[in-house]
Parts: structure tokens; C-alpha cells; sequence
């Protein structure tokens, strides 16, 4: 067997064995919460008899691992459960929310991906000097502040602030004014809509897309930085160093491409988290996705839909990790062209 097909089925056996750890601890972790779940549906109404016929419908009077593998059954076949709290089919509820974090990871990453790894090459070129030490105070410091408060610093200084400073500089026209307040308003809250154009939805989550590349710019970049310095102490460097090659072509024709195992993995983590991390941000922003409709849930005890987010979010992480591992093998030559 070809050592890449060996490694890649070796992947993703343990991707799958990830994931079905994964179940098992999201289906003990719901299950061994405090309280009585069928007392907490029923409130008030809870009288003996509504509670028997309550756990009876639950299923809660089964054994535990009759339930985890009926529940794991049902997730494979693509039946998700049914909410407690509005009856609703949970795969049909996730679906448009699904969607929509899928659409806001993707524009954070078409984003912060390649800012991420423009700054980590000029902080190389420009090693120990000032261009190198302001990239790195600065995402430094973006890395170093909760996302939540970032969020709200971005909604007070841009969707607050920004408009009442157009509105004051009466020096520009009421033309320019109007253009500028047009242009540039910002929406502290993120709609989201089937009606709204490509632009429009792009517009509407301009400041969570900010926060997020914020959140993830600065662990791309110093990983990228630190990958491609270690490439630059090989000697093939230094021998492209003495035939008088300038240092940009020789990050760009021979140190990166060399560094870019290492790359893909950070990229792939950091975008797994810009999936599996976006719970604050939507929360924040209000926007209709997965970590908002997680968050409502759980103050609500509603354990069919946490339990399924839970999965879901651990698949997406799991599977963009796995992505990385695959590309960061067919990335090595060794492993492409056995001896």
C-alpha cells in the first residue's frame, strides 16, 4: 500500500474514533446535568402523573446506553430530534442557521487567511526591526482582548460613534455627508435574510467579520512567522543567499513553499474555530446561526438541541482538522515520492 493512502486511511480512522468520543462525552455531559429535565418542561404543570407521561415520551425511563445509541443512530440517519421547547424539527431549525455561520467563517477566513499571511511574511523580511515589532504589538494586542469586548468596542466606535462624527463635520456638504453616512453606517445588530443581496448580507456582517479576523489574525501570523524563520536557518537558504538572490524571492520561491505544513495546520485550526468559536460573537451581534440558536436553547434546557449543536460544532472541528492533516501530508515530498 502507497504510504499516503496508508496515512490518510489512518486519518480517518481516528478522525471517526474523534467523533464518536466526542458523542460520548456530549451525550454524559447532558445527561448528568443537575435537575430533572421533564420537571423543567412541565414547570408548574408538573404533576406526578404529567411527569411519568413526560419521562415516558423522553425516553428518560430507558437505560443510558439504550438512549446514547438510539440518539447516535438517529444522528447518522440525519434525524436530529425534536425541541422540547416548540416541538420543531431540529434538523429543519438548524439548516438556514447552519448556513449562516458557514457564511460568516467563510468571509472571516477570506479575510484573515490571507492578511494573516501577508503580515507573517513582512514581519520575516523585516526581522527584528520596526515594521516586525509593530505586526506583532499589534495582533498581539487584538489577541490579548476578550472578543466579546472587542465586539462592543467595534459597535460603540463605528455604529455609535462614527455616524454623530460625519453628522458634526458641516465642512463637507450635506452631499458628502449623506455619501459618507450611506456608505459607512454600520449595524450593531447582524441581519440576516433570504431577501437581502450578496452586498447587502456582506454589509450587515462587516463588524463581526472585523471581530473575528482580530480574534484569529494574530495566532496565523506569529505561526507563519515562526514556520517560515525555522525554514530560513535550512542551508539550501543560505546557498540561495550567496548566488545574490534577493530575500523577497527567496521567502517566496523557496522558504514558504517549504513552510507550508505547518501553515496549512494553523489555518485549518483557526478555521475551525472561526466555526466552532463564532457562540460569543453571534451572541453579540444577535446574528441568526448556530451559536445563537445554541445559546437560546440552553437557557432553556432544551437537551435534543444542544446535544445536536454539540455534535455538529465537534464534526466541523474534527473534519477541518483532519483537512489539515491531509494536506499537510500530500504536502511532503518524502511521503509523495517514496524511495
Amino acid at each position: 500500500m502507497h504510504p499516503i493512502v496508508k496515512l490518510l486511511a489512518q486519518r480517518l480512522a481516528l478522525g471517526l474514533l474523534l467523533l464518536f468520543a466526542a458523542s460520548i462525552l456530549i451525550f454524559a455531559g447532558t445527561s448528568i446535568l443537575p435537575g430533572d429535565v421533564a420537571q423543567s418542561i412541565l414547570g408548574q404543570s408538573a404533576t406526578p402523573e404529567a411527569l411519568a407521561n413526560m419521562r415516558r415520551e423522553l425516553g428518560l425511563n430507558e437505560p443510558a446506553l439504550t438512549r446514547y445509541f438510539t440518539w447516535l443512530g438517529n444522528f447518522v440517519q440525519g434525524d436530529l430530534g425534536t425541541a422540547l421547547t416548540n416541538g420543531r424539527d431540529i434538523a429543519e431549525s438548524l439548516g438556514g442557521r447552519l448556513k449562516n455561520t458557514l457564511f460568516l467563517a467563510f468571509w472571516a477566513a477570506i479575510v484573515a487567511v490571507p492578511l494573516a499571511i501577508t503580515l507573517g511574511l513582512l514581519a520575516v523580511r523585516y526581522k527584528d526591526r520596526w515594521p516586525d515589532k509593530l505586526i506583532s504589538a499589534i495582533t498581539l494586542t487584538t489577541i490579548s482582548i476578550p472578543e466579546f469586548m472587542i465586539g462592543y468596542l467595534l459597535i460603540f466606535l463605528l455604529a455609535i460613534q462614527l455616524p454623530i462624527l460625519i453628522n458634526s463635520m458641516e465642512f463637507l456638504g450635506d452631499g458628502t455627508q449623506s455619501w459618507l453616512l450611506s456608505n459607512l453606517r454600520f449595524s450593531s445588530v447582524a441581519l440576516m435574510n433570504d431577501s437581502m443581496t450578496l452586498l447587502e448580507k456582506i454589509k450587515s456582517i462587516t463588524l463581526p467579520i472585523i471581530v473575528l479576523t482580530l480574534v484569529v489574525l494574530a495566532h496565523m501570523m506569529r505561526m507563519t512567522r515562526a514556520a517560515i524563520l525555522n525554514v530560513m536557518q535550512s542551508a539550501y537558504i543560505e546557498t540561495a543567499e550567496l548566488k545574490g538572490l534577493g530575500m523577497l524571492k527567496i521567502i517566496r520561491k523557496h522558504a514558504f513553499p517549504n513552510a507550508i505544513a505547518p501553515i496549512v495546520n494553523v489555518v485549518m485550526l483557526n478555521l475551525a474555530y472561526l466555526v466552532v468559536g463564532v457562540v460569543v460573537i453571534e451572541v453579540v451581534f444577535a446574528y441568526p446561526g448556530m451559536g445563537q440558536y445554541l445559546v437560546d436553547h440552553v437557557s432553556k434546557r432544551d437537551v435534543p438541541v444542544v446535544q445536536a449543536c454539540g455534535l455538529i460544532f465537534a464534526a466541523v472541528y474534527i473534519g477541518l482538522n483532519l483537512v489539515a492533516d491531509v494536506v499537510s501530508i500530500l504536502a511532503n515530498p518524502r511521503l509523495r515520492h517514496p524511495k
